[in-house]
């Protein structure tokens, strides 16, 4: 399992596919891991996939305070090291976040851009305090229930799968949780985001109850030419809900824009 050194410790990423084919990045939700992935990379025959943990999550280290520009410059070492240089950047949530943010800093590394259930900002500030006292007092199992009815629509929570999404949110480091509320406190990349310059496909679920299919609409429509497709009986979480769906997307935006 290769780790790429950072001055905050080790991140933990890894890489799928041909060698030759067109290099795609994908970014985690919060409190997931890169496994968030798996279904929809197995659906993306040809294209060299590229995964990681951010600071604090699955494999990589902890790493301390961070901000969403600083993941993004995370993200910008490893598509440096590894020899990538540009990528299609496929980002979910915070993940989309870190897609915004790297787009804006880099536009060098970056050819396309697939921002799912995200935003420029997400939540308010208070609303990630109340998240991050709660978690406080009886760890992220005290949230747990709650995250659950925010990630998936009503039909997948009565699936005996969803207690895999719910051990992956709860075994998550508590400390790399809270570093990340915070970064999304602080975070507002309205500016930046709408003077995007490069091909954009925007998803949101029509059940999401993180980012709520307004707040995705209106991301779009401030990103010219940004194309924005609302995925049916869906909720925060695409790759898990609406695989298919979403590779579908994803392998027709690779195809037009990954060079």
């Amino acid at each position: 399992m290769p780790a790429l050194t950072r001055p905050w410790g080790a991140m933990h990423y890894r890489i799928d596919g041909a060698e030759t084919g067109p290099a795609v990045v994908f970014a985690n939700s919060l409190g997931t891991d890169l496994h968030l992935w798996d279904d929809v990379v197995a659906r993306l025959p040809g294209i060299r996939a590229i995964r990681f943990d951010k600071r604090g999550h699955g494999l990589s280290d902890l790493g301390g305070a961070v901000t969403v520009e600083a993941y993004a410059d995370d993200v910008a070492a490893l598509i440096e090291t590894l020899g990538l240089g540009p990528v299609v950047f496929v980002g979910l949530s915070i993940g989309g976040m870190i897609g915004q943010a790297l787009a804006a800093r880099r536009p060098d590394l970056v050819r396309g851009l697939v921002l799912s259930n995200t935003a420029p900002k997400m939540g308010t500030a208070e609303a990630w305090t109340a998240r991050v006292d709660a978690i406080g007092k009886g760890g992220i199992e005290a949230i747990a229930e709650a995250v659950m009815e925010r990630w998936f629509a009503p039909v997948y929570r009565a699936k005996p799968d969803l207690a895999v999404w719910r051990n992956m949110l709860t075994r998550t480091p508590v400390e790399g949780y809270i570093q990340a509320c915070h970064a999304l406190a602080a975070a507002d990349l309205t500016a930046t985001t709408a003077v995007l310059a490069l091909p954009v496909l925007v998803i949101g679920g029509a059940e999401d109850g993180a980012s709520p299919p307004d707040l995705v609409g209106a991301m779009a429509r401030q990103i010219k030419g940004a194309d924005f497709h609302i995925l049916t009986a869906t909720g925060h979480i695409p790759p898990v809900e609406a695989t298919a769906e979403m590779a579908a997307l994803l392998q027709d935006f690779i195809a037009r824009h990954a060079g």
